[in-house]
This record gives structure tokens, sequence and C-alpha cells, in this order.
């Protein structure tokens, strides 16, 4: 079962290959899939095709790949878990952000946990990446999180508890206007 996981690895690299983090470092894209894996792991979640729907969970959104592509590749399970956590690129950018918001109670659990996992390496990429992010967007994006997840609680306790930890630490970060 591994290696539907290795798989997704190389394909979810091939489709980052050319993209990069926001940020003054420009860290190569695939990193942050990667942490959410990490995250998931550490949180004792080891499904292999949980663990392929995080390292693909931004393919869709963010490269020319078609839902079609990776159903035929990673089959449905796979595939209907990185559509849940999708956003409708469709929508501008705050009916997206209300949109997570409002769906984050409806996704699966392993959604949730992706969802999750997301959030946290976000908030940490912000804290610890060189972003040209006022204090205001940085608490601004903090605070919508915090409503995402609130969606999303009580699929794995790990997570839970290590959201609430940056989540602090990111608050404590960063001053109010």
């Amino acid at each position: 079962m591994l290696g539907i996981f290795i798989k997704a690895l190389r394909f979810a690299a091939d489709k980052h290959v050319l993209q990069r983090r926001k940020g003054c470092d420009k860290i190569p894209y695939i990193n942050h899939p990667i942490k959410v894996v990490q995250l998931l792991y550490n949180a004792s979640e080891t499904d292999p095709e949980l663990l392929a729907a995080a390292i693909l969970h931004d393919v869709l959104e963010d490269t020319c790949t078609t839902d079609e592509e990776m159903r035929n590749i990673f089959g449905n399970r796979v595939t209907n878990i990185v559509l849940e956590v999708t956003d409708d690129m469709t929508l501008n950018y705050d009916d997206r952000k209300r949109s997570q918001i409002k769906r984050a109670p409806t996704l699966s659990d392993d959604a949730k946990k992706i969802k999750i996992a997301d959030k946290i390496s976000n908030i940490r990429d912000i804290l610890d990446l060189t972003l040209a992010w006022s204090d205001r967007r940085k608490r601004q994006y903090f605070e919508w999180s915090e409503k995402v997840v609130h969606g999303c609680r009580h699929t794995n306790p790990f997570l839970d508890t290590a959201f609430d930890d940056i989540l602090k630490e990111a608050l404590g970060a960063v001053p109010h206007d």
C-alpha cells in the first residue's frame, strides 16, 4: 500500500516543480505538502491513501491537473479527499475563504485532518519565512484559520493540540494593529 504514497509524492513533486512558496526565501513549494504529511504522520496517521491525498492536496488547485487525471492514477478515495480540500477557484478570494469556513464541518474526517495539518503548516511558515505581509494580514490569516479549524476538530487530538499551540504562538508573536 505504501506504493500509492510514493507515486503521489513523485506526482506532486513533478506538478509543483517550478512553484515556490510565497516570501523572500522562495523555498520549493513541494516542501509545504511534505510538511503536511509529516504533521499527519507525527499525529499517528499512517494510512497510505490519506498521506497520498495530503501530499496531493494542492495539486488540483495550483496546477493544471484535472480530477479525472488524478482519479485515473490514484483512484476514487484519494481523489475525493483532494477534491474536498480544494478551493473553488472560480470564486473570488473572500468568497473562497468564507466557503472554507462554511464547508469545514461537512468534510470527511480524512479531509478535516488534512485541513488542520495544512493550517498548522501555513501558520508555521508565516512565522518562519520572510513574508511581505503586514501584522494585520498575518493576524487575519490566523483568525480565519481558527474559524476553519473549528469546523474540523475532534478527528485527531494531536492535530487539535498542535493547532492550538501554533495559533497561541502566532497570536503572541504578531502584535495587534
